[in-house]
């Protein structure tokens, strides 16, 4: 049995990573570690809370005693780091916070797994590290860090610190770098769940700037099981970028919702661009794909489809977000144990 700590795991990717990996494998023991703060909600894991290898624990990766307490009694010697403050337009607010969470947090996991002689430790980390690309180009493993928000210095930060550990202490540490990820159980502050309930709501869909600014796309499921196989078979010390090679533009994907929802352009409403924008984001996964055979296996116009009927089918879950409710669950739950 793996005894897993991970982080963060009742925010968006971290929960879909825990119930896809309770389905597929009985050898893994996970403890999920989360603050809950806006964007985490225990809603999402539903399907894993009477899991046998699972357990839940409320706090915060900065509460050093905390984490010390997991890892000594559940005796863990796997950490994936998925806690992050994620979203670039609240750094851009406030800063604070997303230092540290992004960077005390994931510092305090490193000296905690560092006493503790973990086998694996597992920075979960993003390709907005590297910066913004031209019209042409991919972002390698090798190419220079050059964070342009509050956000992505707070990650590249991490990164940098996790590299240090295991240069200097000879830790085994592995970073993961995904391009921009969609699917269930997403907070509804980020591009597609936004346009896809405004567009259900018949409220303006905000595009910032012209809608040129170009991301590249990954179906969650396939990032969370490129993750599990860096866990699992990834060289120390190395980074790994994760991609599925589906470049979009952000007006092209809002006219595609629209479309898909049977709704008019006439919704798209062009806003102030953000400061710093990036405009171009992609990835070359050739690494991963050469070295440990992982490939991603969802189109982006499947996968797309799925995620806007997940949606249309779990309107209470989003609806309960946007309201702020979602938190009643966690009293619920968790208010006697």
């Amino acid at each position: 049995m793996k005894n897993i700590l991970v982080t963060g795991g009742a925010g968006f990717i971290g929960s879909n990573f825990i119930n896809h990996i309770l389905k597929e494998r009985d050898d893994y023991f996970i403890v999920n570690l989360d603050k809950l703060t806006y964007a985490g909600n225990l809603e999402n894991l539903k399907e894993s809370e009477n899991n046998p290898n699972y357990v839940f624990i409320k706090g915060d990766i900065l509460n050093n005693e905390l984490v010390n307490y997991i890892f000594e009694k559940y005796k863990i010697k796997y950490v994936i780091n998925f806690a992050a403050e994620s979203h670039v337009d609240r750094s851009i607010l406030g800063a604070e916070v997303f230092y540290r969470t992004n960077v005390i947090g994931t510092n305090v996991l490193l000296e905690t797994a560092r006493r503790f002689e973990v086998e694996r430790f597992l920075q979960v980390s993003t390709d907005e590290v590297y910066g913004s690309l031209g019209p042409t180009g991919l972002f390698t493993e090798s190419t220079p860090i050059s964070p342009n928000s509050p956000y992505s210095s707070s990650k590249a930060a991490a990164d940098l610190m996790v590299q240090a550990y295991y240069h200097t202490y000879g830790m085994p540490v592995l970073i993961t770098r995904c391009s921009n990820n969609y699917g269930p159980f997403q907070f509804p502050e980020k591009l597609i769940p936004l346009m896809i309930i405004n567009t259900l709501n018949n409220k303006k869909l905000p595009v910032y700037g012209d809608g040129l600014n170009v991301r590249d796309w990954i179906y969650v499921i396939d990032h969370n099981k490129a993750v599990d196989l860096v866990l699992e078979k990834g060289k120390v010390g190395e980074v790994y970028n994760i991609g599925a090679t589906n470049e979009m533009r952000n007006i092209d994907i809002i006219k595609l919702i629209l479309k898909y929802l049977n709704k008019g352009e006439e919704l798209i409403e062009y806003v102030k661009d953000r400061p710093g924008h990036d405009r171009r984001y992609a990835i070359d996964s050739s690494k991963i794909q050469n070295e440990l055979g992982w490939k991603p296996e969802f189109s982006f116009e499947s996968a797309i489809q799925f995620t806007i009927d997940w949606y249309l089918k779990n309107q209470s879950w989003w609806e309960r977000i946007i309201s702020g409710d979602y938190i009643k669950y966690y009293n619920e739950q968790y208010q006697n144990k």
